[in-house]
């Protein structure tokens, strides 16, 4: 069996036997074990730091990655939503002779569109007709059934509804009541969605998604289970409410659409936006009689669009040379054969569809 004997010890030299030297030895010792502290705390300091960069570099990372895969489905959406768009329609308007004259709106260069043909303007003024003659039925006495203002000055508010948005987007940009079912609420909001709501259920009955940009026009049908919406995307769509889906899409403008009015047939659209388009000449004239203040000449001109919600086709576009202030919002009569729109200028410009 072998032994294992330990190394001896080397005793301490005599000099290291005294009280001063034992001092002096356990002064170093401390002073030793003091510095190796001081360097771990170096050393943690750094990697924390360290630790910390690469946490808010991931941070942006995942931020970044986030971002691009929102815009990825973007894209992808409007792709899929894309229809080929006819070539490029240039309107075609000629200088007035009398610039300070309202009437001045001048039609594009039709191109692939259909234009206002003699069955659509005798559809018009059928229509006309006989919303014409109800109305002078009526009389022009205040209808019995119209608010008082003393009534009127005592409203108050009796219901609120929330959540009908994106909470991280918020805002309700338009909003129109069914005309044959008032609990039924249209809005449209920066979320880029679409909503039917049903006040006295309080349900979402559709939630309608396309739109690339937030929504800024939204009108019912009266009589079909069909809502319109305008976007900033340059597109109008005609939704399907039963189906929550998108049966139209209408590319009557270039820039963003501001207005959105349904003509009383309930066949047609009229749409105003500020797109900004150069003259040409070669005039097709459709006059505007009416306007109430006076226009100032300029370079670019903005149109307001008319058309076909059956076949989401663009019947005409019509230009106006005496005014190149975006189109702010369109609405027809309630007779449907005249129409205003308004533009950033403050002008409010009357117009004949016949």
């Amino acid at each position: 069996v072998s032994l294992a004997v330990a190394h001896p010890i080397r005793p301490k030299p005599p000099s290291a036997t005294s009280i001063p030297a034992i001092l002096k030895a356990l002064q170093d010792e401390w002073d030793a074990v003091m510095l190796h502290s001081f360097t771990l705390r170096q050393q943690l300091q750094t990697t924390r730091q360290e630790l910390s960069h690469a946490l808010y570099q991931h941070d942006a990372a995942c931020r970044v990655i986030a971002r691009l895969t929102k815009e990825v489905t973007a894209a992808r959406e409007a792709l899929a939503t894309l229809k080929p768009q006819a070539g490029l329609i240039v309107p075609q308007t000629v200088p007035s002779s009398q610039p300070n004259v309202a009437g001045a709106g001048e039609s594009m260069d039709l191109g692939e569109l259909a234009g206002m043909t003699p069955e659509i303007i005798q559809k018009l003024q059928d229509k006309a007709t006989v919303l014409t003659t109800e109305r002078k039925k009526r009389g022009k006495t205040v209808p019995e059934e119209l608010v008082k203002p003393e009534e009127l000055s005592k409203y108050r508010q009796v219901a609120s509804h929330v959540g009908l948005h994106s909470a991280s987007i918020p805002g309700i940009l338009a909003l129109d009541l069914c005309p044959s079912d008032t609990n039924k609420i249209l809005t449209g909001g920066a979320d880029k969605n679409v909503i039917v709501f049903d006040k006295s259920s309080e349900q979402i009955l559709a939630t309608l998604k396309g739109h690339s940009k937030k929504v800024t026009s939204v009108v019912f049908h009266p009589s079909q289970d069909l809502v319109f919406s305008a976007s900033p995307d340059a597109t109008i769509r005609i939704w399907s409410v039963p189906n929550a889906s998108c049966v139209q899409v209408v590319r009557a403008h270039e820039g963003s659409v501001t207005g959105l009015s349904l003509h009383a047939t309930g066949d047609y659209l009229l749409s105003s936006s500020d797109d900004q388009v150069r003259p040409s000449p070669g005039p097709q004239p459709l006059p505007c009689f009416s306007s109430l203040c006076t226009p100032r000449a300029v370079p670019l001109f903005q149109y307001w669009a008319f058309s076909d919600i059956q076949t989401g086709r663009v019947l005409t576009k019509v230009t106006d040379e005496s005014s190149g202030c975006a189109l702010t919002c369109a609405q027809f009569h309630p007779d449907g054969l005249i129409f205003g729109t308004g533009t950033m200028d403050s002008q409010i410009k009357i117009w004949d569809l016949k």
